[in-house]
């Protein structure tokens, strides 16, 4: 079976850029995110192998969540503006190594990721997303998988079907139960004000999903407290399930020959990375 690598370029930048001191290139712009992100992307060719590669990118402005909640995400800190200017640096050396980028208005990345694995999953091929969140446990199934970081940029790992159970006792598409449920701090999902981690799970596990847990929640043997919780706050919870869901049907025409991986021309990369001083990278094109 031949192998699609999807990557979730604006969370590996993100990764990048906090876990690497600041440094320069000969102009003077700060390029740590474009170091590690290159390093990362030279690694998962070298042991991923990939048949078929594809980098997705979030543009700026709002997606549709945002237009539909405004405090989607509203309490994240804004990353400095020099994590920002390094995006399209690291365009440029995707797009010299000749991976095509995918990107749409008003979604985001991992839309596209979404989007993409649907559209593949009639044929017979392994797909890995690269990212550095957890967003996309939802999309794990038998023929794709996760690839993280659990901290910082070298500690790794894969996320199969047997992983998500391992961490959550959850199968992957009731992630976005759970979510609905619990929120996601992290993006500003509310869920039910008073469900952790633990209640969530439980209550997922015992109903099997959010929809059937509120079609029997009235003759069900859970506590009156917890009914009342749950029948109070049913419409964030199932908002909350609705922002949580990644999409898949993004209007994009994704062309799986021309992501065939392999041929790129290495003296022109050679010299993107001399420009950015990243004399390490350029030993490493001999085994990408």
């Amino acid at each position: 079976m031949k192998t699609l690598v999807l990557i979730d370029g604006n969370a590996w930048i993100h990764r990048a850029y906090h876990a690497l001191p600041p440094f320069k290139d000969k102009k003077g712009k700060l390029v740590n995110a474009v170091y590690g992100f290159t390093s990362i992307l030279f690694r998962i060719i070298q042991e991923l192998k990939p048949d078929y590669l594809v980098a997705t990118f979030d543009l700026a402005g709002p997606t549709f969540r945002n237009l539909e909640y405004k405090e989607y995400k509203a309490k994240r800190i804004k990353a400095p503006q020099d994590l920002y200017d390094q995006i399209s640096l690291v365009k440029e050396v995707v797009e010299a190594m000749e991976i095509p980028i995918y990107e749409k208005e008003g979604f985001e990345a991992d839309d596209l990721i979404g989007t993409i694995v649907e559209k593949v999953k009639e044929k017979e091929i392994k797909t890995i997303i690269v990212t550095g969140d957890l967003d996309t446990l939802q999309l794990v199934n038998e023929k794709t998988h996760i690839f993280t970081s659990r901290k910082g940029m070298k500690d790794t790992c894969i996320y199969d079907i047997k992983a998500v159970d391992d961490r959550y006792g959850l199968k992957p598409n009731q992630i976005i139960d759970y979510k609905g449920l619990k929120g996601d701090p992290s993006d500003n999902i509310p869920g039910v004000p008073g469900i952790g981690e633990k209640t969530a799970i439980d209550l997922i596990k015992k109903f099997g999903s959010l929809k059937k847990l509120y079609q029997d929640l009235n003759g069900s043997d859970l506590k009156p407290q917890l009914k009342a919780r749950l029948l109070e706050y049913k419409e964030d919870a199932l908002f909350s399930y609705y922002l949580a869901t990644i999409k898949k049907d993004v209007p994009i025409e994704f062309d799986l020959d021309k992501a065939k991986w392999g041929k790129f021309d290495s003296k022109k990369v050679a010299k993107l990375l001399e420009e950015f001083g990243f004399k390490s990278l350029i030993q490493r094109l001999d085994v990408v």
